[in-house]
């Protein structure tokens, strides 16, 4: 195991923050694996498990066990944990800039795609190999200004060129349920297979550039530009893990949650020993714009009638919101069907509040398709 300190810009006088990271096993000998944990620095679960995950693999690690590379990121947002504000941690946004940590990172397609040209050939291995290797000389040419964009830059440069990503986050309350590219979904089932999850949501295109799409995006944008001219494979399984919600910390839970994601390296040939059979699948995938997410047109006590991992029918009653001062109660219904994965934690209710998400298997939304 090696331990590798990136600095990061100083946007400060008198101040310097770094992010840690913990390599296993060999670079080249073959999959490269990235696992970063709490990119919103107030979701903790992801942390925990990072921290059994590593533990897993220094004993895989020392036992010879372990064909490829893995790196692990266990704390990657050390600006975001510093940021509290009566006793009260604000990971999710940067205080300075008021941008989300999870979004606006760079976008590789336009910065390479030219470049490729005369490069490519009819290998797709041989291609898959150039285009990382386009994506580490556009990373290394940025010249990021502020901490938040040394950030971004950093973990680019770490995750670029991996196989597989696993960005670990949670939701408010939820059940365990995933995000990927829809061309990803075949190498994303057995993960979702493995970890248990409620429900994948698949897009192509969601919005604003997260982490998870700006390093699996650029594969799918490069095959259609090449289209019959080259094979481009899609070259790195990006997924954003969320491990249920923010108050779902155990050392139960998380050790259980690493031991899936090694049982999924297994699958994939990065950990040298069988894998576990692969349990059932418990949804189907369905799109990120089939997803309702159930707003409140009035302020008021939250009532939640249905719970996490609830299959919810058109029309079915998810939450009452309840005006103590007139008495009056407004039900809130869900126009989908599927499984409620995710609510708020939060039991006041402001006009227009978000309150709960269902995942439906009919695309209806458009535009942004992620929450703040």
């Amino acid at each position: 195991m090696k331990t590798i300190t990136h600095p990061l810009v100083s946007t400060y006088l008198g101040t310097q923050r770094n992010l840690v990271s913990f390599q296993y096993g060999e670079p080249g000998s073959g999959e490269k694996v990235y696992v970063q944990a709490s990119l919103h620095a107030d979701e903790l679960p992801g942390m925990l498990v990072a921290h059994h995950l590593r533990q897993q693999l220094a004993q895989l690690e020392a036992a010879g066990k372990l064909r490829g590379e893995v790196i692990v990121v266990p704390v990657v947002n050390p600006i975001g944990l510093s940021q509290t504000l009566l006793r009260y941690q604000i990971g999710r946004f940067e205080i300075a800039s008021g941008e989300n940590y999870n979004r606006h990172y760079p976008a590789l397609y336009p910065m390479i795609a030219d470049k490729l040209d005369g490069v490519l050939t009819g290998d797709a291995t041989h291609n898959k190999e150039a285009v990382r290797a386009a994506m580490r000389v556009a990373l290394d040419a940025l010249k990021p200004q502020t901490e938040l964009d040394s950030l971004r830059r950093t973990v680019m440069r770490l995750s670029c060129d991996a196989d597989v990503v696993l960005d670990l986050h949670c939701d408010s309350e939820a059940v365990l349920h995933l995000y990927t590219g829809t061309p990803l979904w075949d190498q994303c089932e057995p993960l979702a297979r493995y970890m248990g999850a409620h429900a994948t949501l698949l897009a192509t295109e969601s919005g604003d550039n997260p982490f998870d799409e700006a390093c699996s995006q650029t594969w799918w944008q490069l095959a259609d530009h090449f289209k019959q001219r080259f094979p481009i494979p899609m070259g790195c399984l990006s997924v954003t893990v969320e491990l249920r919600g923010e108050a779902d910390v155990s050392h139960a839970q998380a050790a259980q949650d690493a031991a899936a994601i090694i049982a999924f390296l297994s699958h994939r040939g990065v950990v040298a020993k069988t894998p576990p059979p692969l349990p059932d699948l418990l949804q189907p995938a369905t799109p990120l714009a089939g997803s309702e997410a159930i707003a409140s047109p009035v302020s008021g006590v939250v009532v939640y009638l249905k719970q996490p991992g609830d299959w919810i029918k058109q029309g079915d009653a998810i939450a009452e919101v309840v005006d103590p001062i007139t008495g009056s109660a407004c039900t809130l219904t869900s126009n989908t069907e599927g499984v409620m994965y995710a609510r708020e934690n939060r039991y006041f209710a402001s006009a227009g509040m978000k309150v709960a998400k269902v995942a439906g298997k009919t695309a209806f939304r458009t535009g942004k398709l992620l929450s703040a």
